[in-house]
């Protein structure tokens, strides 16, 4: 909740989504104890609040297998899973579990170090970044997303 208060939504990213028209729904799969959760669901949330053609809706990983299992990262139920849905509710594209930038590090050289640094270095790069780079890649996919599926 912390978070959530304290995150800004850029305008132009707001006006980004806007300008898309049409009414999109994101549907996140995350459980509380995930720390990748902690840092991103907020994000999210903010954004969709910030625009008035977006909702959210959180559903627990744990409690729905059947959808995260068709959104692995890799062979992992890793999360959050953010996934786009258009206004007929038709899966348009997902994202997760972390920024591209971020998840790269984790399995090349995060994986490397001891879990508790690992982590500190993934919390350093969230209180760093302040969402914007999730911010930018869910606003990127809904972008792609409108450009292969009409919005109609």
């Amino acid at each position: 909740m912390a978070l959530y208060k304290r995150v800004t939504i850029p305008i132009e990213i707001s006006a980004r989504v806007e300008a898309l028209g049409g009414h999109w729904h994101l549907l996140v799969l995350s459980e509380d104890w995930c720390g990748d959760s902690v840092n991103i669901v907020p994000i999210v949330a903010k954004l969709a609040e910030s625009v008035s053609n977006m909702d959210m809706r959180i559903l627990a990983r744990d409690e729905n297998l059947d959808i995260m299992d068709s959104h692995l990262t890799g062979t992992s139920r890793s999360i959050p899973i953010v996934i786009l849905l258009n206004q007929k509710f038709q899966e348009c594209g997902w994202w997760g579990p972390r920024p591209r930038e971020l998840q790269k590090w984790v399995m090349e050289k995060g994986m490397l170090l001891p879990k508790d640094q690992r982590y500190k270095e993934v919390r350093t790069f969230y209180a760093r970044d302040h969402g914007l780079t999730t911010m930018r890649e869910l606003v990127e996919m809904l972008e792609a997303c409108c450009r292969k599926i009409p919005a109609a």
